[in-house]
């Protein structure tokens, strides 16, 4: 870290938005080092810093091809890795730098960062609750480290007064925030609701297992005018039996209630999820239960994974299974939410709502976002932040499509 000084820096991030979050700080702290931070498109630099991700082992295989682009560079190298698989590093490259997270950390205390113009990341802990079998990233984090909500909050102005109009919770398991302080989810979300300022609060992910003990408190703030109405939180599996050798510490019946309170009490509630396919112990019937809980709560985004062994962990102990296997399941899991997504999007189509403008992802077209988080189209050059009203034309699978009002 203290030799990161008076350097061009080229910074490289990968995985979820906490690792982004993380880079922000990093680029803070080289700055105040002296250090000078290029454009992505800008080949005039001496230095690298990349910040990975090894959720996977196709993951761990694209970090390592990225350290191996530089290879005329010097190299830094932080996130999950160096704390898992700091040996494989350095037998790839033996002179790179390890940056740990712990030590950006011990060196900018913030919890927030500007992630994309007006997109604010807000790391609200570390580490989590957990103890899944096929996990390598928990041993890279930790156990749960709660920040302070006054910290939160302050760190939710400084973005707010940044440009922020979208704020992005994010943590290992978003649900599981104050366990270990006597508070949780509900009370933060309550809390920033209340602050000054035009802006959303995006909800990261949840774990069922930690959503179950404060689910009757935890839906009420996701109906706040500042609130997103949107949930996600991986199941994983339909089956009680693969369920219980992951280790997740809920059913599937449990995840079922949990989704049927949501859109109980929030219609208009979106339900995102992730699925792991060919996991070890996923028999042909396990793998129907998982189809079977998939119509039966009809999530509109679906994050499917294929099992991929880490090294380490209990689930490594199985044997694997052929990958023609995985692949086909993956296959049936996509064909079947893709009929859901279109099932879903055409109800969508004549509705006029409230949206506001979140990105703008090429000349004269943005995206924006109803209080339910849909992605939503729309072929105007708009400020970003702006709230205009539409009405949705038409869909393409992935996102709506839709035109002033």
């Amino acid at each position: 870290m203290h030799t990161l000084k008076n350097r061009k820096i080229h910074f490289e991030t990968y995985g979820c938005t906490f690792n982004f979050a993380d880079t922000e700080k990093l680029k803070e702290i080289a700055l105040r080092q002296g250090c000078s931070i290029t454009k992505d498109e800008d080949n005039d630099f001496d230095t690298v810093v990349i910040n990975t991700c090894t959720v996977v082992a196709q993951t761990e295989r694209a970090m390592l091809k990225a350290i191996n682009a530089y290879p005329d560079r010097e190299i830094y190298v932080t996130g999950c890795m160096p704390v898992v698989q700091k040996e494989l590093l350095l037998s790839v490259r033996p002179d790179i730098h390890i940056i740990l997270p712990e030590d950006i950390y011990k060196e900018n205390d913030r919890a927030g960062a500007i992630a994309d113009k007006n997109t604010g990341v807000l790391q609200i802990g570390t580490g989590c609750l957990g103890r899944c079998a096929y996990c390598i990233t928990r041993k890279a984090r930790g156990p749960l480290k709660s920040f302070d909500e006054e910290k939160i909050l302050k760190e939710a102005e400084n973005l707010i007064r940044e440009g922020a109009t979208e704020i992005q919770l994010t943590g290992q398991d978003v649900s599981a925030y104050g366990f270990d302080k006597k508070t949780n989810l509900s009370k933060l979300l309550y809390s920033l609701n209340e602050l000054d300022g035009d802006f959303f609060v995006r909800v990261g992910m949840m774990n069922p297992a930690t959503v179950i003990p404060i689910l009757p408190e935890l839906v009420p703030p996701f109906k706040l005018e500042k609130i997103y109405s949107f949930v996600h939180m991986p199941v994983q599996s339909g089956s009680n039996n693969v369920l219980m050798t992951m280790q997740r510490g809920y059913t599937s019946a449990e995840y079922e209630g949990i989704v049927s309170k949501f859109r109980r009490e929030i219609p208009d509630v979106r339900i995102s999820t992730d699925f792991i396919v060919g996991y070890p112990t996923e028999r042909d019937d396990d793998f129907e239960k998982t189809l079977d809980l998939l119509y039966n709560t009809l999530p509109t985004k679906v994050n499917i994974t294929r099992f991929s062994v880490r090294e380490n962990t209990p689930a490594a102990l199985y044997k694997d299974m052929p990958d023609w296997i995985k692949k086909n399941r993956s296959r049936a899991l996509t064909d079947a939410a893709n009929k859901i997504y279109d099932l879903q999007n055409s109800k969508m189509i004549g509705k006029k709502m409230s949206v506001a403008v979140t990105e703008k992802k090429k000349e004269g077209t943005v995206i924006a976002r109803d209080k339910s988080y849909n992605n939503i189209v729309i072929k105007e050059d708009i400020p970003l932040g702006k709230t205009v009203n539409v009405v949705i034309k038409s869909h393409n699978r992935h996102y709506l499509i839709a035109e002033l009002i």
